[in-house]
């Protein structure tokens, strides 16, 4: 039976994951702040939830948020406010990261395994034409250089890790809702479906990589 932890799992996108996996037959392990008073951006207590875990066969770190304190998104570098810029960093760039410090013990060393973090495809600097939203975007930017780093890291002891940066798609989750507009968004569990199917996919040689919910790789 394939094993697999979920950070976030009480989220839109968690849940979902940890739904259709076990649906799967999967054993799935759930940590969440709502759920297990797990704070991702705490060192200790990222410590303290993870020690005796694992070896998981997958790990999906889906924590994240757009909007942390009523903050929303700036819509222009004017607008940047030095305290919410630093809020988007920890939950989105050192809760991933800090949980990627501890990878080389929740995966096994022998077989084939896989450590995905949620980033977004604005953290993509190349792909970014319009501005705006400049605390997530370099949040989700420096998380992808985390995964590309932690990846070249866990390839010297872990041959078979797949260590990759996934974006979900736009999803209608309480965590897009005020930001869809005209944009198409697919539910949760068609979401999960696709990273599931992309993850499924994926082999050592895409290690330290950044895919779409497609499967389609998404330039720096």
């Amino acid at each position: 039976m394939s094993t697999t932890l979920i950070l976030g799992s009480s989220g839109g996108i968690g849940s979902a994951l940890s739904h259709a996996l076990r649906a799967q037959g999967e054993q799935v392990t759930g940590l969440s702040r709502s759920a297990d008073g797990i704070d991702i951006t705490d060192e200790a207590s990222v410590a303290r939830h993870l020690k005796g875990l694992g070896p998981f066969d997958r790990v999906i770190v889906a924590t994240g948020a757009l909007e942390i304190n009523g903050a929303e998104p700036e819509k222009t570098i004017k607008a940047l406010n030095a305290q919410d810029m630093m809020a988007q960093f920890q939950l989105n760039t050192l809760g991933p990261a800090l949980v990627l410090s501890h990878a080389h013990r929740l995966l096994p060393r022998a077989q084939r395994c896989v450590f995905a973090v949620l980033s977004a495809r604005v953290g993509s600097i190349s792909d970014n034409r319009i501005g705006g939203w400049v605390s997530y975007r370099s949040a989700k930017a420096a998380v992808n250089q985390v995964v590309h780093t932690a990846a070249i890291e866990l390839a010297r002891t872990h041959k078979q890790a797949i260590c990759v940066a996934l974006h979900p798609g736009t999803v209608a989750t309480p965590f897009t809702a005020r930001y869809l507009g005209r944009h198409p968004a697919v539910p949760a569990s068609e979401a999960a479906a696709n990273l599931i199917n992309v993850m499924n996919g994926l082999s050592p040689q895409d290690s330290g990589q950044f895919f779409d919910w497609a499967g389609k790789q998404i330039p720096w």
